[in-house]
């Protein structure tokens, strides 16, 4: 079963769909063998000898908290089985494979050493704060995450979080779970240095997933983008002219940071805007600051927001 669901996969990647003129001949060209492990698929496929297959096999996916008899019951409940069919349905084919093979030739690029993990696919009961868990071993790839932002299984969760629970997100969120453990999290605290940190979040997407969209990257729907472009200048004088840059204050995470509905300006066009707009100029910052100075990719992540930021000469569009 495992190599009939390699092979299908490997050839599925023959028809992705990555914008190849954005990575580098020699990250192309970089062998790399990867399968991806349907543990989604073998769960749900066999009874008590398939559970104990499954267990030896996947220690670290069976918790020591639940018995054999535990996990039979949960593979027999109505619940688990509409997940497992609903996952079946959407992902029975996997060109992601694809990317997520050219993401790792990126890390192997770029990160000396970096060795690929065993890459495999879960259920994990629409864990959307969770959808992707990364090791230096293993990497887990919650499937029923990416259903769709419109599924009904999404009913309950806040619109803004939906929308970026669709299977065009599941490589940034790959990238986005490499990146927070790789950026080293800001000593100082300050709005600019939030906003910086986020910016080298994103700069890292700019870096092993270059094939990926800039709306995809930030998780903006491509008007939320365009909004975002089209105001950048507004925005910027607003931080400026309110002093922000230097605040202290923690209700600015929520306002401009944070996963929300839309950024808090406390004026009329805050509607209209999407939300998290500290990320996205933040990006700009770090973008500019890469543009205008010899600093490597690496050496980048460790410098401080205060040196990035004076020696930005970051311009907002106008």
């Amino acid at each position: 079963m495992r190599s009939f669901i390699l092979i299908m996969l490997l050839s599925f990647s023959l028809v992705s769909c990555v914008n190849k003129e954005e990575v580098k001949p020699e990250i192309e060209k970089i062998g790399l063998v990867l399968e991806l492990e349907r543990f989604d698929m073998y769960f749900s496929e066999g009874g008590a000898e398939n559970i104990d297959r499954l267990m030896a096999d996947y220690p670290f996916l069976f918790s020591s908290n639940f018995t054999k008899e535990n996990y039979l019951a949960r593979l027999n409940d109505s619940l688990q089985q509409q997940l497992h069919k609903e996952v079946r349905a959407s992902f029975e084919s996997f060109p992601e494979i694809d990317d997520i093979r050219l993401f790792y030739k990126h890390m192997i690029h770029y990160f000396s050493g970096f060795k690929v993990p065993r890459v495999i696919s879960v259920i994990s009961d629409v864990d959307y704060r969770n959808k992707i868990i990364v090791t230096d071993s293993i990497t887990l790839i919650g499937l029923d995450n990416y259903l769709g932002s419109e599924h009904e299984f999404y009913s309950g969760i806040p619109q803004y979080v939906s929308d970026n629970l669709r299977r065009e997100m599941m490589v940034p969120d790959l990238a986005e779970a490499y990146a927070r453990k790789m950026v080293p999290a800001p000593v100082k605290r300050s709005f600019l240095a939030d906003m910086v940190y986020h910016g080298k979040l994103l700069y890292f997407k700019d870096v092993v997933i270059p094939f990926i969209t800039d709306e995809n990257k930030i998780g903006y729907s491509k008007n939320e983008l365009e909004w975002a472009r089209e105001n950048e200048s507004n925005i910027w004088r607003y931080f400026v002219e309110k002093e922000l840059l230097y605040d202290t204050d923690p209700k600015l995470a929520p306002r401009f940071l944070n996963p929300a509905p839309f950024s808090k300006f406390y004026l009329e066009l805050d509607n209209e805007s999407p939300g998290r707009l500290g990320q996205y100029i933040g990006w700009q910052i770090v973008r500019s600051y890469m543009d205008n100075n010899d600093t490597g990719f690496r050496e980048m992540m460790n410098k401080d927001a205060d040196e990035i930021f004076n020696n930005a000469r970051f311009k907002p569009r106008r």
